[in-house]
């Protein structure tokens, strides 16, 4: 028995990114925020993580954000209300570490990265923290969810690459603003690996007059099995150890993080994935064909 789609919205105008709601209550029950998923959508499907970008105990339900940029995920765009997915395995990885923390905490969320910093922010409100929200995208139209960062934190700063809406530039400038002008006890950064790698080094205290702010971040990396069996999440730290993302993290201490080795390894199947997807579309539209040209023919 497969989980069932209650809700599908497209977040942009290009329909690439989507928000799922999918009916899950046991994996609801347990979820919490920096908790990732394993999906499989058919039998002859792959598996892939997604990050929980938020849960609903009483309803039952678990939101997923995704960008259609490969096979999987653009075969998961088309499925519809109603429909289910095979296969759905958590929560998995370790819980965000949530505490009173006696200052502000930073959250930088980039890209598709903005949906799962949604749950440690409500999750450290909850917990009577004080949250400033940084949500970053290429442009106007990949930004979604500002109306639910406004609810629970108590300051959201837009930033974009073109200056299509609130200032233009990267994250980074930002908050190295925030943290050279008072005092912060962490910061919390989820998106595309380049742009954390930047992050954790720039609160890494190696800058000059910008002090040293604990900085997690949360690695999305290549996975099969999700529990630390086949490998293919592992990462390099700064410290000569070796961690896997799936049972140590994902979120994990920015500041040990082999962000360069990281950026080769998860670039490694980048020809494969292009390959499957070209594949997938020439088969869809294939199908496509057929039914156009055969409609009202009885099989």
């Amino acid at each position: 028995m497969g989980h069932k789609i209650i809700s599908k919205t497209f977040l942009n105008p290009e329909h690439s990114v989507f928000e799922l709601i999918i009916k899950a209550p046991q994996i609801a029950q347990k979820a919490s925020g920096g908790n990732f998923l394993i999906l499989r959508i058919d039998e002859k499907g792959e598996r892939f993580p997604l990050t929980v970008a938020d849960y609903n105990r009483e309803e039952g339900t678990i939101t997923m954000v995704v960008m259609a940029i490969g096979k999987s995920t653009t075969q998961l765009a088309k499925l519809e209300v109603g429909e289910e997915i095979m296969d759905l395995v958590g929560p998995l990885g370790k819980k965000a570490h949530i505490k009173k923390f006696p200052n502000p905490v930073v959250l930088v969320g980039g890209g598709v990265g903005i949906a799962p910093i949604y749950p440690q922010a409500k999750e450290l409100k909850e917990a009577g923290n004080e949250i400033i929200i940084i949500l970053g995208a290429r442009t106007a139209n990949l930004l979604f969810w500002k109306e639910k960062f406004d609810i629970i934190a108590d300051e959201v700063i837009i930033t974009t690459d073109d200056g299509t809406i609130g200032r233009k530039g990267l994250v980074t400038h930002v908050l190295e603003e925030i943290i050279t002008s008072r005092p912060i006890s962490q910061v919390i950064a989820i998106g595309p690996l380049i742009m954390m790698k930047f992050v954790a080094l720039l609160t890494n205290g190696s800058k000059e007059g910008v002090p040293k702010v604990p900085t997690t971040v949360s690695l999305n990396t290549i996975m099969v099995d999700g529990t630390g069996m086949c490998g293919g999440c592992r990462f390099q730290q700064l410290d000569g150890g070796t961690k896997y993302a799936c049972v140590d993290g994902p979120d994990v201490d920015g500041h040990n993080v082999d962000f360069d080795n990281l950026l080769k390894r998860n670039s490694r199947f980048l020809r494969v994935e292009k390959v499957r997807l070209s594949h997938y579309n020439e088969k869809c539209r294939a199908e496509a064909k057929f039914c156009e040209e055969n409609e009202g023919e009885e099989f």
